[in-house]
């Protein structure tokens, strides 16, 4: 009765129009990828990243550095990529090693190759409402909603989670939608009284099993952002066996993933074109 939410159709439509999209061009868009140490999760998320930009016709160079790297070598790094004009977009893969500062080597990519959206120039330019590239996540639970045909427009909508990458910047690509949303987070009382009341709910948390079906309305829409590893396994911050009974709910994994990497990619293409 409740449709999952299944992000594999929309990424795959939209990767087909992007293979389309870089046949035609004379120079394949290049991507770039820093990995630095070796946690498992985010080889895995990298090596994801990379076989579906191959199979799109982008160019991918990962750039793998030690976990003991310092700072200053990855800041070195990141300025050659900047300067590298056979690179369109590159992203350096989080989370980084404590030893460095994410923010400092956030800021430190040429926004036109920042194909994460994560520089506060990028951030800048989609909140004042100028073109730029949206952060991938937030921009693939856009897709998703659009894809299966939920209305946003006066809508409750519940984004748990306020991180600059994919809380904040999603709460004002739904304010723009002319949705009405309410952001909560680790110090909000009384989530339920949140959820209970929406229409849609996108829960970004990074906290397994957050949402139950007991915290959300009879036919609402839940989009699950949360991936954290639990005895080897991909865990959403919602409870989606008894979610699904009740609601409208994407799957972790094969909901919001699949379309975070598609957006990347296309943001891949889109520096590329404006390159020219």
């Amino acid at each position: 009765m409740y449709k999952i939410l299944s992000g594999k159709e929309p990424s795959d439509a939209l990767l087909e129009e992007l293979k389309a999209k870089v046949k035609k061009m004379a120079k394949k868009p290049h991507l770039a990828i820093v990995l630095v140490g070796n946690d498992p999760a985010s080889e895995i998320y990298v090596k994801k990243k990379l076989e579906k930009a191959k199979t799109t016709g982008v160019k991918t160079t990962l750039r793998e550095m030690d976990g003991s790297t310092s700072e200053k070598e990855l800041l070195e790094l990141v300025d050659k990529l900047n300067n590298d004009h056979e690179i369109h977009g590159f992203i350096v893969q989080s989370p980084l090693p404590e030893q460095i500062d994410e923010k400092k080597v956030i800021e430190a990519i040429d926004p036109k190759k920042d194909v994460d959206g994560w520089t506060s120039s990028n951030m800048g330019r989609m909140f004042v409402g100028l073109d730029t590239f949206l952060p991938a996540t937030p921009a693939g639970v856009m897709k998703i909603l659009d894809y299966y045909g939920i209305e946003l427009e006066g809508k409750n909508i519940t984004v748990i989670g306020r991180s600059n990458v994919v809380g904040k910047p999603l709460a004002f690509l739904l304010l723009q939608r002319n949705a009405t949303v309410t952001i909560c987070h680790s110090k909000t009382k009384d989530l339920s009284m949140h959820t209970k009341n929406a229409d849609i709910i996108v829960a970004a948390a990074g906290k397994p099993g957050l949402v139950t079906a007991e915290m959300v309305k009879k036919g609402a829409c839940i989009i699950d952002v949360g991936t954290t590893r639990v005895d080897g396994r991909l865990k959403g911050d919602v409870d989606f066996d008894n979610v699904i009974k009740k609601a409208h709910c994407s799957p972790v994994p094969g909901g919001v993933g699949p379309m975070t990497v598609a957006i990347l990619i296309g943001n891949v293409v889109r520096a590329m074109e404006n390159s020219n």
